[in-house]
């Protein structure tokens, strides 16, 4: 079969999540259209379920060894190549199955959004000229296309690798060895690029062909970054254009109503930063076309005579088909991203029966952003998952820490000549023992060890929800990065169900007082910055005065801009939401900045 690049008609994507929950979600969900997103963090998981999707497809497998010469690289190619290959077998099927109820052609149009293929399924069914239903049943066959098989690096999980006690060339880091696994690839998709700049990655995208466009101006490989502002996409955007790099899609994700690592961003709230991009996306679009018209011209490369595609995309606490209209519509963006909610549709990400039951029954006590990732970056967290529990026994039995298997975020080098992990064991006990010797207050001291403490093997864990449902390490303890939106979402349904939910179908929602999503990042933000104030004032975080000023004050222009933005809305909608934005309004003038003043 003829391989299919053609984009589906389906208007949102699921977001990678976590290192195992999507790791082959593009398995479960591409041949029906639905785009989604793989993590390149880990090359030991992406081995293991090469291996385990081999055996179970009946493909030959031939182990790439960590010893192996470029082994990562090779072990992300390998993977991707073969999930290409059965995806498109999947499709080819699907393509072949007859037009009648519970087949897979006809799942893929009945979970498509409202349009004119929809209709034509329609008039197959009704049509009773067998010529006229033969040629309608070729031309929806044609365009059953599959979704992107898209793949995620985070940009600061970079690690330099050492062999032999020293340290190897750029290339080989993680995070350019990831880029190269993809790049040699046989997909044709997205790669998304989050968490911020990586100057060296960025410059090594240019040695790879797939990167810009052909004769005939497609790119093979687009690049999508993920961001939180419209300053950060512009400058990133410009850095990429002088190397003749198109950016084809920016993803706006909300700063904290997300799941996974939360980037609180100074309290820029995700309504102005989508009036923003809407207001100013054609002037995005014609500074970035100069530079990169000239970087193109410079590197001798061929440049179609047409604009480039630039897609703006948006995710981060979606939880109602009112909100994702409203997001496609007013804001007019392309498409949408949906994460968390999918943790609760088996069919679709890993996660075993135990941690499905304690997602069901959690509390919004239990759905907590902590202090766990050794990045330092603040990450969603479930209270009662394996990885937590684990935790703190380790914790209680006076073994603190983790004795790090697997090494992908070993950045400090505080106590030792080369880099470790600072959830690991080694770290925390010489960091407690550095700690016991410092002028601190008892109350401090209490505040840095909890700190410290916190810290979890999450690029281990994360893997857990993968190898513990496919039977793949039974000894696993899974961690759970889900968003606080989980709590609205309290039963298990089909990935059927959620699409339709998604579109306005049906609604799965449980909470009755789920609030709007734009209300609960705003209600996130409040929390962050009290937070902060309530660290800096007991000297357990360094920052400035001009931080907080201006964190409040983003929040005070949000909540001007969302009193505006109310109008857009329906009535019944229009006053709870007014509702609680004066209520929190008044929070936020009531906070005091104390020693930050």
């Amino acid at each position: 079969m003829a391989k299919l690049f053609s984009r589906s008609e389906h208007t949102f994507h699921i977001p990678v999540m976590g290192t195992g929950f999507t790791i082959d979600t593009p398995l479960r969900v591409a041949k029906y259209g639905i785009s989604s997103v793989i993590s390149l963090v880990d090359d030991v998981l992406i081995e293991q379920m090469r291996k385990f999707h081999c055996q179970r497809e009946g493909e030959p497998y031939e182990e790439i060894s960590n010893r192996d010469e470029d082994a990562r690289a090779r072990r992300i190619t390998a993977y991707l190549n073969l999930v290409d290959c059965l995806v498109q077998r999947q499709v080819e099927a699907l393509q072949s199955s007859p037009f009648q109820p519970g087949s897979e052609i006809m799942q893929y149009y009945e979970m498509l959004p409202e349009n004119l293929l929809k209709q034509t399924l329609q008039d197959i069914l009704v049509a009773t000229d067998p010529g006229k239903k033969a040629r309608l049943g070729d031309l929806l066959r044609r365009h059953a296309v599959p979704g992107s098989i898209d793949v995620n690096i985070m940009t600061k999980l970079d690690r330099d690798i050492y062999r032999g006690g020293k340290k190897l060339a750029p290339e080989f880091s993680d995070a350019m060895a990831a880029l190269r696994g993809y790049a040699n690839s046989s997909l044709e998709s997205s790669i998304i690029f989050s968490a911020g700049i990586n100057r060296r990655l960025y410059n090594y995208i240019t040695k790879f062909d797939d990167f810009y466009p052909d004769k005939d101006g497609t790119i093979k490989k687009k690049i999508v970054l993920k961001v939180s502002d419209y300053r950060s996409a512009e400058v990133q955007g410009r850095f990429l254009a002088k190397q003749g790099l198109w950016v084809s899609e920016y993803r706006i994700e909300s700063g904290l109503n997300c799941g996974g690592h939360a980037f609180a961003s100074k309290g820029q709230l995700l309504g102005p930063v989508l009036e923003e991009f809407k207001r100013k996306k054609r002037e995005l679009i014609k500074k970035l076309m100069v530079i990169y018209g000239k970087a193109m011209s410079s590197l001798g490369r061929h440049q179609h005579k047409d604009t480039p595609e630039l897609r703006i995309t948006v995710q981060g606490g979606i939880g109602t088909a009112e909100e994702n209209r409203f997001l496609l519509k007013y804001f007019e963006v392309d498409a949408t991203g949906w994460a968390t909610p999918f943790l609760l549709v088996p069919e679709v990400v890993n996660l075993d029966e135990v941690h499905l039951k304690k997602l069901i029954d959690a509390s919004s006590d239990d759905v907590f952003v902590s202090d766990a990732s050794p990045l330092g970056v603040p990450f969603w967290n479930l209270r009662t998952s394996a990885s937590e529990e684990a935790r703190r026994h380790r914790i209680e039995a006076g073994k603190a820490g983790s004795l790090c298997p697997k090494g992908f975020v070993k950045f400090n080098s505080e106590f030792s000549k080369h880099p470790v992990c600072v959830a690991s064991r080694i770290y925390q006990k010489n960091k407690l023992q550095h700690l016991a010797k410092e002028d601190l207050s008892a109350k401090q001291l209490s505040l840095f060890r909890e700190k410290v403490f916190a810290k979890s093997c999450i690029c281990h864990d994360l893997a857990g929800n993968a190898t513990l449902k496919n039977n793949i390490d039974p000894d696993a303890t899974p961690a759970v990065c889900c968003g606080p939106g989980i709590v609205d979402f309290s039963k298990i349904v089909t990935l059927q169900e959620m699409v339709h939910h998604i579109y306005g179908r049906l609604s799965l929602l449980t909470n009755s007082d789920r609030p709007n999503m734009f209300i609960r990042e705003l209600s996130l933000n409040i929390d962050r910055l009290c937070n902060e104030i309530e660290e800096f004032s007991a000297g357990v975080l360094s920052a400035t005065p001009k931080y907080f000023q201006e964190f409040k004050a983003n929040l005070l222009k949000g909540i001007e801009y969302y009193q505006e933005l109310a109008d857009q809305f329906v009535e019944e909608q229009r006053h709870l939401f007014l509702d609680d934005l004066k209520r929190l309004h008044e929070m936020v003038k009531a906070i005091s900045l104390g020693m930050a003043d």
